[in-house]
């Protein structure tokens, strides 16, 4: 059998010029690793200016100037008051190409911080007509300064980017006023992905249980879906000597709580998929000697499966309502869906995966299982893949059961993290744009 030789000189140049893109795109990583070093003074300077002054969703205007102030400097374009509070920059490259997307969220916690940091927050405010104080108790100061340094960082590599990465800096993550629509739903409703329209979305998260130089990330459904609920459970009123005169709405409340505890362990295959339904208030009555006529109660469901989610939520109306009924009560169900479960697109992920174990090392890469925190990343998801990872920030040899967790008044990060996560940012965007197949014309 004969074979042309203009198909096998073909195939010679195609390899060629695959070995000088490939060669391109490490040659620039490296750059991208060297400058993110160079950041790491920056980064941890704006990280500490960001937690003495932590501010609540929907309220981050100090943090937002900041960060306008320094996406303006590096020649972004630069969009201000999106979802209230938010900013985006439009970072263009030297040539056409697809659009990725990084984030980080910005609002702090309703918290008092004890962490003794010298550059602990003493900012007070009110929230929900309580007297609280304000600190970044879950990271988001790290998240801002990590993409502040990377966008600093694909400003100077911008020339061997082809296409453009969209920085979205989020208000209301950690959700927003009863009531007020807020974080990345609203941006996803203002069309955040759109204008130029994003192809891929990245972001990480800072992880106090996890030791500094690490990267976690999970493949499909990686974090729950968050959802509350209230029951308010009608009965009649009497005195506490004569319960007979009442539909006592008290015990009926009880035998709910129990009755919801059957949920996971009885209705959910839990060999499939995780699931949690926690009870978090109960409110009833004013006196120890008066039964009262109404009780009510909040809590919370996480599902890593939207099927199962769904299953949990036909199952808490139909027993709080039979369980109601039979006491000769009635209650009355309210489900108010708050962030989806967050899903990394399995091909994204995999695509990706280089990327990871080149930023941190094979050896500190690792896949994890699902965990049952929410994250409203998952609204970008829900239009666009995505890739949401987890970024070491305990330090080296302690024990994770001794660093205080998230969304806690004594929470710590070791800043030794951030350079990672800087590098691990610009890379992916780097990356992805420099891997993404032309566009048919």
């Amino acid at each position: 059998m004969r074979f042309s030789a203009f198909p096998l000189f073909t195939v010679v140049l195609v390899g060629l010029a695959s070995h000088a893109v490939q060669a391109q795109n490490t040659a620039l990583d490296a750059r991208i690793a060297q400058l993110a070093t160079q950041e790491e003074p920056k980064v941890i300077a704006w990280r500490r200016d960001i937690h003495e002054h932590p501010e609540l969703g929907n309220q981050e205007t100090r943090t937002a100037a900041l960060v306008a102030a320094h996406l303006r400097k590096l020649g972004l374009e630069v969009q201000t008051g999106a979802a209230r509070t938010g900013v985006i920059g439009v970072l263009r490259g030297g040539r056409p190409g697809p659009v990725v997307a990084l984030r980080a969220d910005m609002d702090g916690l309703p918290l008092t911080e004890t962490s003794g940091l010298p550059f602990a927050s003493k900012v007070t405010t009110t929230y929900l007509g309580q007297p609280v104080g304000v600190m970044h108790a879950c990271g988001h100061d790290t998240h801002v300064a990590m993409l502040m340094g990377a966008a600093e960082v694909l400003s100077q590599v911008k020339a061997d980017l082809p296409g453009t990465v969209k920085f979205i800096f989020q208000p209301a993550e950690e959700g927003s006023l009863p009531g007020v629509e807020g974080g990345a739903k609203l941006l996803v409703k203002e069309g955040v992905l759109d204008k130029p329209k994003v192809d891929a979305v990245f972001g990480v998260h800072i992880q106090a249980q996890t030791e500094v130089g690490t990267l976690a990330y999970r493949s499909g459904g990686e974090m729950a879906s968050s959802d509350r609920f209230t029951i308010k459970v009608h009965g009649k009123g009497a005195h506490g000597a004569y319960p007979w005169n009442s539909v006592d709405p008290v015990v009926t409340a009880a035998q709910i709580i129990l009755g919801l505890q059957t949920i996971v362990s009885r209705q959910v295959k839990l060999t499939d998929d995780a699931a949690v339904v926690t009870v978090g208030t109960l409110n009833a009555g004013v006196r120890y000697n008066v039964i009262p006529p109404d009780v009510e109660m909040s809590g919370t469901v996480r599902a890593l499966n939207p099927e199962v989610q769904k299953q949990i939520w036909a199952s808490i109306r139909r027993i709080a309502t039979n369980i109601a009924e039979s006491a000769g009560a009635t209650a009355e169900v309210t489900i108010e869906p708050y962030v989806p479960v967050t899903t990394n697109d399995p091909a994204l992920t995999a695509r990706m995966l280089p990327t990871l174990l080149a930023a941190a090392g094979p050896e500190h890469v690792r896949e994890i299982k699902a965990v049952t925190g929410g994250e409203d990343f998952s609204f970008y998801q829900e239009k666009v893949p995505g890739l949401f990872l987890f970024v070491g920030g305990m330090p080296k040899g302690q024990d994770p059961a001794t660093a205080a967790d998230h969304h806690t008044a004594g929470f710590r990060i070791d800043e030794s993290g951030l350079t990672l996560g800087v590098k691990t940012l610009a890379t992916l965007a780097a990356d992805y744009l420099n891997t993404a197949p032309a566009k048919q014309k």
